[in-house]
């Protein structure tokens, strides 16, 4: 290699040798030149086995005939001590050596690996052992790699700096990087080594890469598929077709190991669905002449439609009533089959037990398959197994985050007793940190029958995040944001953002902290600093700045449900009001300073916190303006939600949200602590479109109560999935109103006057349809909604479109 031709001009290498070493390349790789390399010892006997063929090299003794040993020398060795040479050796001083024992000693030598050759020659009553020493690497360089980063590279690879060179080294991790190249899609790379031989038997060792194109999918097909069309399918697997779209995706290039998960992906697909004797026959990759793509062929054998028939439970331990098992399993006879039923109806029976006092239930589902009447009839058999206790729990993987921010995600202790269902939830719970980009648990035999080790393997991911965001929205125009967010603040879990964003109407900056461990405990603890400005010229008629602290409080009331206090100090003040602005606006301007308590109890059961297809959450929230500061109110509000997926591909949802604020010790509520529905809140409505509204200024006053429901289902829209956009049909309904009377009238220069306010906390509706597509540049929503039912003074909005990146 050339190291001095532009082309080559680029890499470790050229940074770090100078140009007088670059001269010394030889122009023969050191692998070809060793493989060369003789000893001009006599043969002593034959070839020990397993040694290479250049280093035969033994004693002339006749055979049968001994030599007594007096004494062994080392010649050639540089680095290797002679001492350390000799006690490689099965041969010793004193003793009696044959060329049998000769053999023997050359094959210790060699397995070493230290040595490139090895003779060993009769001298009198002694042996002189000749070596030639492996040479030490120097430096390791990749050259002409694009695709792979170097660290990448160097983490697969065994070779490395201060480690002694073999040519079995160099071809096996030649063999790690081409496998590497193909599971990045790179069928057609070209790795050739070359060696750079340095002074004191060093040498520099580059790795010349042609990566070649990357190889991807040109067509997936199937095979013996009736129920469900080759697009169905296409969906279900990892794998794509390859698609001048698809640039920012690497899933549409050939990967062995992914085509073997696809297979199982398949498998699970089937049997969800009904085929309980779904096979994968073979999958097959043909790849192009040219080298450049794969054509992909699944054959499959689907089987018959099966549905469940008699489902059962078995049991004779005394405080386990089989009925009442029964009714925990939700499978009925004539249900479709569908096998994660089957886990998720052990889960249920096993959790029962627990509960019951039997820690160390064995559920087991005996399945009977009925062919003749395409039915899956299954007996739940609940037993007492072996008492079975967690001796150790070991996590492993985490080079970031503390051990202990792991542990106490766990629901089983060293020396609990072993539950499978605490288990699966101390997974779920690790997971839902967001810190890891993999999370397995496995368990294995401990060092007694009666005891189990846990084994935790994280793969820690990057949870620093510097984000320059840009969007546009149809209700605040161009949206810039710039945030700094830590989740794993110095590998502790604890979560910090500092936010800045800017749009059209509204400027914003926070600081915010949690601790979810509070002083070791179960017990979250954040601070927030805020500051906000507002436009609200165009909806009400006024400007509104906010700035305030406040602290925070959580803890878990169960293992789904949590409760959180808060209080805070808060400065709010209404300024630039308009002279035509409503009595009401001008009745709140000037400075409020407010202080503020309040709590916040949740549920949430949902399935997938992003995107549900069971459960439900449910909030019930209080915040509390006291004495100790302007504002005296008491608002309240409330929500729950409920999600039921089909399938995957719809999914209907459920929601239900009111609130309800009021003043107390004589204080109407103030404007800014009222609330404004209408734009993403209630859509087919412009932001504070609905609700009380002064109709000579056309101010939007909002209201002291409101009620809103929206239900709505996911639609496929029939687009490759890896596009990533989903639709969804919605209706919501709901209203918002009542006012106070300031809003009414107001004493100006002695005279009375009065608002002609409208206020009338009818139902308003609207319905549409909503498309939502993960874009690689950020999400974008666009919402169509048509407002049925209306009053004439509230403001509609048909088309609403958001957008936004980060990078």
């Amino acid at each position: 290699m050339n190291f001095n031709r532009p082309e080559n001009r680029r890499g470790y290498m050229k940074k770090t040798m100078p140009v007088r070493m670059l001269r010394r390349v030889s122009a023969i790789s050191m692998l070809a030149a060793m493989a060369f390399s003789t000893s001009a010892a006599a043969q002593l006997g034959p070839a020990a086995p397993g040694a290479p063929s250049q280093a035969t090299s033994a004693a002339q003794v006749p055979s049968g005939n001994e030599l007594v040993v007096e004494r062994i020398d080392v010649e050639g060795n540089q680095r290797v001590e002679a001492e350390t040479v000799r006690s490689y050796m099965t041969i010793r001083e004193g003793q009696t050596a044959d060329a049998r024992a000769i053999d023997d000693s050359l094959k210790t030598l060699f397995a070493t690996g230290l040595f490139a050759d090895v003779s060993i020659r009769e001298s009198g009553a002694g042996l002189i052992v000749t070596v030639v020493e492996n040479p030490i690497i120097n430096r390791v360089a990749f050259e002409g790699n694009y695709r792979i980063d170097d660290e990448d590279l160097e983490s697969e690879t065994e070779l490395k700096p201060r480690v002694v060179f073999t040519r079995s080294r160099v071809q096996s991790d030649l063999q790690r990087i081409i496998e590497l190249y193909r599971r990045k899609g790179n069928f057609a790379a070209a790795i050739e080594p070359k060696i750079i031989q340095l002074p004191q038997n060093r040498v520099d060792l580059a790795y010349e890469i042609s990566e070649g194109p990357e190889t991807g999918v040109a067509s997936i097909k199937f095979v013996g598929n009736k129920a469900y069309s080759d697009g169905d399918l296409r969906g279900e697997i990892a794998t794509s077709e390859s698609a001048w779209w698809k640039f920012l995706s690497t899933n549409d290039n050939y990967d062995p190991d992914r085509l073997t998960f696809d297979r199982e992906l398949l498998r699970r697909f089937y049997l969800t669905n009904g085929y309980a004797d779904f096979r994968v026959l073979s999958s097959v990759a043909e790849m192009a002449p040219d080298g450049s793509e794969f054509f992909v062929t699944f054959t499959v054998e689907e089987g018959e439609l099966y549905t469940f028939g008699d489902i059962e439970v078995a049991t004779e331990l005394e405080r386990l009533n089989p009925e009442e098992l029964r009714a925990l399993i939700e499978i009925e006879d004539g249900d479709e089959y569908d096998a994660s039923r089957i886990d998720e109806a052990v889960d249920a029976l096993t959790f029962a037990a627990g509960t019951e006092g039997y820690a160390f239930s064995d559920v087991r589902p005996r399945v009977r398959r009925d062919r003749e009447n395409r039915k899956i009839n299954i007996t739940f058999r609940v037993d007492e197994g072996p008492r079975v206790y967690v001796e150790r729990i070991n996590i492993n993987g985490n080079t970031r985050t503390l051990d202990r921010v792991i542990r106490r995600e766990m629901r089983l202790a060293e020396g609990d007793a072993f539950n499978r269902v605490l288990l699966s939830r101390s997974r779920d719970r690790i997971r839902a940190l967001g810190l890891f980009a993999n999370v397995e648990v496995s368990e294995e035999p401990g060092s007694q029958e009666d005891q189990t080790v846990i084994s935790v393997d994280v793969e820690e991911q990057s949870t620093g995040e510097l984000s320059i965001g840009a969007g546009f929205s149809s209700d605040a125009g161009i949206v810039g944001d710039i945030a700094i967010v830590e989740r794993n603040l110095l590998g502790r879990g604890q979560f910090l953002r500092l936010r800045l964003s800017l749009s059209g109407d509204r400027q914003q900056i926070d600081l915010r902290f949690t601790e979810p461990y509070f002083m070791g405990r179960n017990l979250s603890a954040g601070i927030d600093l805020f500051g906000t400005e507002s436009d609200f010229q165009d909806e009400s008629g006024y400007d509104f700045q906010r700035t305030g602290a406040g602290v925070r409080f959580g803890f878990p009331m169960g293992e789904f449900s949590s409760l959180q206090l808060r209080t805070s100090y808060v400065r709010e003040e209404i300024k630039n009001v308009s002279s035509r602005a409503s009595l009401s606006v001008l009745a709140a301007e000037g400075v409020a300073d407010s202080h503020l308590i309040g709590y916040t109890y949740s549920i949430d059961e949902r399935d997938d916190p992003e995107a549900p297809t069971s459960g439900y959450t449910f909030f019930f929230d209080q915040t509390a303006g006291t004495p100790l500061g302007d504002n005296r109110f008491l608002a309240t509000e409330g929500g729950t939600a409920f999600f039921h997926g089909f399938n995957e591909d719809f999914v209907l949802s459920l929601r239900l949200d009111g609130g309800y604020v009021l003043g107390y010790d004589g204080q109407d509520v103030r404007l800014n602590n009222r609330f404004f529905k209408g734009g993403s809140s209630f859509r087919g409505f412009e932001p504070s479109g609905v609700g009380p509204r002064d109709l000579t200024t056309d101010d939007a006053l909002g209201g002291n109560a409101y009620a809103i429901g929206t239900a709505q289902i996911s639609v496929p829209l029939f687009l490759p999935e890896e596009l990533g956009i989903k639709g969804a049909f919605f209706t919501e309904f709901g209203s918002v109103g009542v006012s106070d009377e300031q809003d009414r009238f107001l004493v100006v220069n002695n005279l009375l006057t009065f608002s002609n306010i409208q206020d009338d906390f009818s139902l308003r509706a609207s319905g549409g349809f909503s498309v939502f597509w993960e874009s690689p540049f950020g999400p974008v929503r666009v919402d169509l909604a048509e407002a049925f039912i209306k009053e004439d003074y509230d403001k509609t909005q048909f088309f609403r479109f958001s957008a936004g990146t980060s990078f």
